[in-house]
């Protein structure tokens, strides 16, 4: 199935953003026009289940995933210059990656595992309490103090168009886990409540570059945004961030 997407710029070199899970395209609203700014063309995904995709009650990784590359070779058949996927989105990203072909794949904040055999019903109830806990901005502002105003509209706004039962789907069949190819950079935060030290040294084994971002939070350009874009000098080069808005 197709995936609704923000289009935006108009360079020859492509970069498709994946967002993590309860987030959406919009999520990455201060990334987006640094990227252009550098002469790219972005495609922000909204997955499966999030912001104004469809939704899928018996989704798996393996159908997101062919949801995204359909998406992409829809709207841009040229070869991608790059991939950046958050949590979730990094899952994706690591399935879709084979075949999307990025020149660069890049990892945020994530083990690149997905814990399978949980009980649908359970966990879709678990996701609808978060999800209920997302949805005020006021909410999200006092449990995440490094939030801008807009960062919080736009989470609250993800939290509502968010479908708990398409991404618990997920989580309701076989074990995943994914080590990228050689070559590929996970970005995280250092400590990180979702990559162990374990998951990096397995990363760094296999010859995957390992950039840390000190005390950053899971969605580490909320909290660390000039920190992330000079983590990043392939795609931002000497971009130098502007205010919050």
């Amino acid at each position: 199935m197709l995936l609704h997407a923000l289009d935006v710029g108009a360079g020859p070199r492509t970069v498709v953003l994946l967002h993590g899970m309860m987030g959406s395209s919009d999520s990455w609203w201060r990334v987006i026009p640094l990227l252009v700014e550098q002469g790219f063309r972005v495609l922000a995904i909204d997955l499966p289940g999030h912001g104004l995709s469809p939704r899928d009650a018996r989704l798996t990784i393996e159908q997101a995933t062919a949801s995204v590359i359909e998406t992409v070779r829809s709207l841009a058949p040229e070869r991608l210059i790059a991939a950046i996927g958050h949590s979730y989105g990094a899952s994706v990203l690591a399935e879709a990656a084979p075949l999307l072909g990025p020149a660069s794949a890049i990892y945020v904040d994530a083990a690149l595992v997905v814990a399978g055999g949980h009980d649908r019903e359970l966990l879709t109830e678990r996701y609808a309490r978060d999800r209920e806990a997302r949805l005020s901005p006021k909410s999200l502002r006092a449990s995440r103090p490094f939030y801008s105003e807009r960062d919080a509209e736009v989470e609250a706004l993800a939290a509502r168009r968010f479908d708990p039962a398409t991404t618990a789907s997920i989580s309701c069949g076989a074990d995943h886990a994914w080590l990228p190819c050689p070559g590929s950079i996970v970005v995280c935060a250092e400590p990180s409540d979702w990559v162990t030290p374990a998951d990096i040294a397995g990363f760094e084994a296999h010859g995957i570059e390992v950039r840390r971002i000190p005390g950053a939070a899971h969605t580490v350009w909320y909290s660390h945004f000039d920190e992330f874009v000079a983590s990043l000098p392939e795609l931002f080069g000497s971009a130098k961030p502007e205010g919050t808005g």
